[in-house]
């Protein structure tokens, strides 16, 4: 049967489709974007048929829809479709007739596509952070009715517990300004509610999930952070390494390198999952304060290049670490265990099971002051060795050479010798022997 290449160009309400066909795109119509219509078109394509769309809102419907009755689906990633991005004459026929093309080629880069139950996690965890930032733009308003009124700052720790509302309700604002305070009040409980509810939930999820528990085992990292990351990430083994992951992310830098001028590295690509890497710099900056090899190694970090890179080179040091303990199926090897118990034991009465008030649990050594002075002690004792591991391993490395980026990150001058053909200084070596050897002969 003869190849069939079909670009979808996906908006809200519609699709334009271009088929491609032995070397020739035709324009096919549109399609609208409701289920009835995407039955109906995917009961005209055949087996063999291809599809490509980029990734949008109701991609994943699209996909669902289009699933087991065509050989191949490709979600392209938008932003590496330049061919679209870039063309000078921009339409949705246009668009669609690129995808078909770029498919037919084998040349669209493709998004990987989660399964049913990662995605309905992402979702999850984007409605959670949704309501923080809710929660947050509405204390922001109460702090700004009080700023503008010259009230002073609240003596309680939290202005918006049980001290700072009472404090709150004593001082003299104008009606309308209380009026107001009271209304976002009543918001900010609410979605506390909500917040609630939903932190039940994603804690039924977490207690099904070993990843989740098992990143747990990680100081400064909680429920929050680590379904945040295993949502983004799904399935870890798709990365060949952790490097992958880590640009997957957004925290790799960006580079720059053209002819045989040295490569010249920027700020982190920031592409990605945004909310996961934004999780993971959170909890960098609760593991730096912790006792343990990942305060060691961002206090190395900051002496050198300061605190606000240092933390983003602690977060990607997380995310490596997170690669290879979900990869190979091991817990954090310096792990706390009243800690991590402590936290298990929150998440199950986070997901709502019964307290036993009375009865000595699995995370009653954390309240004990001996417990976590022992663990306290092992983790100080492992960040000496980290110190004195870094200490011999610099007094032991030979001068850097020319070129060669030094451990303190400075920028040299040129590339150095014996480095890649990219970055050397002199000609590679001809690929024509023939022509080499006959000019010494002919010397």
């Amino acid at each position: 049967m003869t190849r069939r290449c079909i670009g979808l160009d996906v908006h809200r309400d519609f699709a334009q489709v271009a088929i491609w066909q032995d070397g020739l795109v035709r324009q096919a119509g549109q399609i609208a974007m409701t289920a009835e219509a995407l039955a109906v078109f995917a009961d005209s394509l055949a087996p063999s048929d291809e599809v490509a769309l980029e990734a949008t809102g109701n991609t994943n419907a699209i996909v669902r829809a289009l699933q087991g009755r065509v050989a191949r689906i490709v979600v392209g990633n938008p932003q590496k479709t330049r061919a679209i991005a870039e063309a000078k004459v921009k339409t949705d026929k246009v668009d669609a007739e690129i995808l078909a093309q770029l498919l037919a080629a084998d040349y669209l880069p493709a998004v990987w596509v989660a399964d049913e139950e990662t995605q309905a996690r992402r979702r999850q965890v984007a409605r959670r952070a949704h309501i923080v930032r809710q929660r947050t733009r509405l204390k922001n308003q109460v702090q700004a009715v009080l700023h503008r009124n010259l009230i002073p700052r609240c003596p309680a720790a939290d202005l918006f517990g049980i001290k700072g509302r009472a404090w709150l309700a004593e001082q003299p604002l104008p009606a309308d300004e209380r009026q107001a305070v009271t209304a976002l009040l009543r918001q900010l409980d609410f979605h506390a509610g909500e917040l609630k509810l939903i932190d039940q939930e994603l804690a039924r999820i977490a207690l099904g999930c070993q990843d989740t528990k098992r990143l747990m085992t990680i100081p400064g990292v909680d429920v929050t952070v680590a379904m945040a990351i295993t949502s983004a990430v799904g399935d870890f083994s798709r990365f060949a390494s952790p490097n992958k992951l880590v640009s997957y992310l957004g925290l790799n830098p960006r580079i720059k390198q053209s002819g045989g001028q040295p490569a010249s590295h920027g700020r982190i690509t920031k592409q990605g999952r945004a909310h996961a890497r934004g999780m993971l710099v959170e909890a960098a900056w609760v593991a730096v304060k912790t006792p343990g090899p990942l305060r060691a190694f961002y206090e190395r970090v900051r002496a050198r290049r300061g605190m606000q890179i240092a933390v983003v080179a602690t977060a990607r040091k997380l995310a490596v670490l997170c690669w290879h303990m979900i990869t190979r199926g091991e817990d954090y090897a310096l792990a706390r265990p009243s800690l991590t118990a402590k936290k298990l034991r929150a998440l199950e009465l986070q997901a709502g099971m019964p307290s036993r008030r009375g009865q000595k649990g699995k995370a009653s050594g954390y309240s004990l002051k001996d417990v976590r002075g022992r663990e306290k002690q092992m983790a100080e004792q492992a960040e000496r060795a980290y110190r004195q591991l870094v200490s011999d391993w610099q007094a032991k490395a030979p001068p850097p050479r020319v070129g060669v980026a030094a451990a303190n990150g400075a920028r040299l001058s040129r590339p150095s010798v014996g480095a890649t053909a990219a970055r050397q200084d002199t000609a590679p070596d001809p690929a024509l022997r023939f022509g080499v050897d006959h000019a010494h002969n002919a010397g």
